[in-house]
């Protein structure tokens, strides 16, 4: 399949949303000469923003606040938005009608000749796509990425040279459009898998085998990096038909893998254990990162990458926006940046990436998860806490209660409604030598566009104070 395919063909996008991968969807499909409709079931007012970054383009027509059937029935293709699931009645109209139903993900695939090191995980995608992009350009490979936090997919096509690799962040939806056309990246990574989306998915093994998605379809000479240390992925071993490369915080002594042993991080080629380099030289915030630089120099193995480019690029690594950032220091406080821990898994992570006492901002909207272990840490290691108005926030409430003695079941916690008033209240409650620590737990709908919104919005209060 090629781009030029695509001309004077009728293409239905639905979900342009506020996360901005619709936009370079959109932008790439007008390039390519498509009649291009967009439509969203928010109104133009609340997808402002996005539409301003389109305003330059024709062949674009909008149909907000509602969904037509007629713009499914005769289109020649639909896009949908991650976000959209496949049981939706109008992707579901479409593929009645055998109209094409794709994502933006498969189409990079079906176009990309290159190859492609896909990143899964419910925690830790992110940030491991960002480093072994930057091993790769270490190297000077050439690396392109597609769908790191929040960088767009289909237009990067016009970035691929003959000689670059796309380094592709993989969430369970863009996985589920690869399953569906029996796609799977050349070099695949998995991280871990925690309950998330499960407001989204109505169970954890319909969830995990979206992810699977991620290696069912490689051949024996590709790779699959995955993390020997979670309990549902070592369980995965006799699906994988690829070569298989572990990696674990504790020694592995068979095998293709990447290990962490005696304060050292070592690769085992099969044959041999090399040193790669000592813990010391990480520069990383966070014990929970030692497992994305392991599957960092897994797939980075797998490449044929030299030990001293991948020593390299790690120990001039500090990590990326959004993730155990610093965002300030300001009279003797630390303003830490986590709005990413979008599960309570991660904010538990985040919590305990500081020996410092910390002020907690977290909560949120609800993805039908567990708070019980978020609540649990937050009333055994956080100073305070202040709490971000929404369904998960009265979750973790109810939670913190239940570990409460009997005289304190009445307990005030503050609850509030904006990011300027959380760090007013934390900043207030905070002496020199704390954290303030955004790392919610929790979803951002409701409060903020998205998660990225969210941690703009602490990193301006923050700045803000005087």
């Amino acid at each position: 399949m090629k781009p030029e395919d695509l001309k004077g063909k009728k293409i239905t996008v639905i979900g342009l949303g506020l996360h901005g991968g619709s936009i370079g969807t959109v932008r790439f499909l007008c390039s390519a000469g498509a009649k291009v409709t967009v439509t969203d079931i928010k109104s133009k007012e609340e997808l402002a923003i996005s539409i301003e970054k389109l305003k330059d383009l024709k062949n674009i027509s909008y149909i907000l606040g509602q969904h037509r059937p007629e713009d499914f029935i005769n289109a020649d293709m639909v896009i949908k938005n991650p976000a959209v699931p496949w049981s939706n009645k109008y992707i579901k109209l479409a593929l009645e009608k055998k109209i094409p139903v794709e994502m933006d993900s498969s189409l990079f695939f079906k176009f990309c000749k290159n190859s492609i090191i896909g990143v899964t995980g419910t925690k830790g995608k992110t940030t491991t796509a960002t480093l072994i992009y930057e091993i790769l350009k270490t190297a000077k490979k050439n690396p392109i990425r597609a769908g790191v936090g929040q960088v767009s997919v289909l237009d990067k096509i016009d970035d691929l040279k003959p000689e670059s690799i796309v380094v592709f962040e993989l969430s369970s939806w863009r996985l589920s459009a690869l399953g569906k056309n029996n796609l799977s990246p050349k070099i695949a990574v998995l991280t871990n898998v925690y309950p998330d989306h499960l407001n989204y998915y109505k169970s954890m093994e319909i969830y995990i085998r979206d992810k699977k998605n991620i290696f069912l379809n490689q051949k024996s000479g590709d790779f699959c990096v995955i993390n020997w240390d979670d309990e549902v992925l070592n369980k995965l071993e006799p699906e994988i038909k690829s070569q298989i490369i572990k990696f674990s915080t504790s020694r592995i002594s068979k095998g293709k893998s990447v290990f962490i042993h005696e304060g050292a991080i070592y690769l085992n080629d099969g044959i041999d254990e090399k040193k790669v380099m000592d813990i010391s030289e990480i520069q990383l915030k966070g014990k929970h990162n030692f497992s994305n630089i392991l599957a960092g120099i897994g797939a980075a193995y797998a490449l044929g990458i030299t030990l001293t480019d991948i020593r390299k690029a790690i120990s001039e690594f500090n990590g990326i926006p959004h993730r155990l950032e610093l965002a300030r220091e300001f009279e003797g406080i630390k303003y830490f940046n986590d709005t990413a821990a979008t599960q309570p898994e991660s904010a538990i992570f985040g919590i305990n990436s500081f020996e410092e006492p910390v002020i907690l901002i977290c909560g949120g909207a609800d993805k039908n998860l567990d708070m019980a272990f978020l609540a649990k840490t937050i009333q055994e290691k956080v100073k305070g806490a202040i709490f971000l108005k929404g369904a998960a926030t009265d979750k973790i409430i109810s939670e913190i209660k239940k570990l409460l003695p009997k005289g304190e079941k009445d307990k005030n916690f503050t609850i509030v409604g904006s990011m300027e008033k959380a760090v007013e209240m934390a900043r207030a409650s905070a002496e020199a030598g704390d954290v303030i620590l955004l790392s919610p737990g929790a979803a951002s709908f409701g409060l903020f566009n998205n998660e990225f919104d969210r941690g703009n919005k602490f990193k301006e209060a923050v700045n803000n104070l005087k």
